[in-house]
């Protein structure tokens, strides 16, 4: 499991090794079905598509599975069915959670939930109980790294006027990385700017950004918060978690 900034891994990010890779594809896969019910087949009159293309792209899902995704969903006789459900509560010494979910069985769902914060010793809450404690804005992460090998004449200033020209709120320099920051309306708008730049993005998400942070010093509380973070990784029908932790 990554460990976090305040800034760079503001979402508790789920490991991309091969072990992990047939879980990604399956949130991926949903959130095509998901997001052509809603707005149709066609990536160009559909932004959250191509916001969902991209983020398979950047988890290296092939073409063909993509192609095959819409193609499926857009189907007349598309069985397939999910629904959003958001379930917050609290970790170790108040730390704020909220599990974002895909699901075709809420009950199932709310259940492995609830199971996950039981074994680390956290409690659900009610809805609203922490996500007061958040923000939601587009993120997009730049790797320096890939950035010099992709945009090797792009310094920082000309990548953060790239950024703000196409509508960013906010732009953020960490020790190997960039974080940009949005509004949610947007994100699409800014993340396809960057694209058109050429500028190789690691993570392009709309995420819950903490207003404040809540240290652990315990050992234990520190070994809880792990169990059930990774439990809830460990769902398929959970697609993002995001914490307060400050790692």
């Amino acid at each position: 499991m990554s460990g976090h900034s305040k800034f760079a891994n503001i979402k508790h990010k789920k490991e991309k090794n091969d072990a992990k890779k047939g879980k990604i594809f399956t949130v991926i896969g949903r959130e095509i079905v998901m997001a052509v019910k809603a707005g149709g087949p066609d990536p160009a009159n559909n932004s959250k598509l191509r916001d969902v293309i991209a983020k398979a792209k950047a988890n290296n899902m092939p073409n063909d599975t993509i192609d095959r995704g819409i193609k499926k969903a857009a189907g007349a006789d598309s069985a397939d069915s999910y629904e959003k459900a958001v379930y917050e509560g609290y970790g170790p010494n108040g730390v704020a959670i909220i599990v974002e979910t895909l699901t075709d069985n809420k009950n199932r769902t709310a259940g492995n939930v609830r199971n996950a914060f039981t074994k680390g010793n956290g409690s659900i809450g009610t809805q609203g109980c922490v996500s007061f404690m958040f923000d939601q804005k587009g993120q997009i992460i730049i790797d320096k790294e890939e950035l010099e090998d992709e945009c090797g004449e792009m310094d920082a200033d000309e990548l953060m006027m790239t950024a703000l020209d196409a509508g960013a709120e906010d732009f953020n320099e960490e020790e190997d990385s960039f974080e940009i920051i949005t509004a949610p309306d947007d994100f699409s708008a800014v993340r396809e700017a960057l694209e058109k730049a050429g500028i190789p993005l690691v993570e392009a998400q709309i995420a819950m950004i903490p207003q404040t942070y809540v240290e652990l010093t315990d050992d234990q509380a520190i070994k809880d918060l792990h169990r059930t973070l990774d439990l809830l990784d460990d769902d398929d029908d959970v697609t993002d978690v995001w914490t307060n932790w400050d790692e």
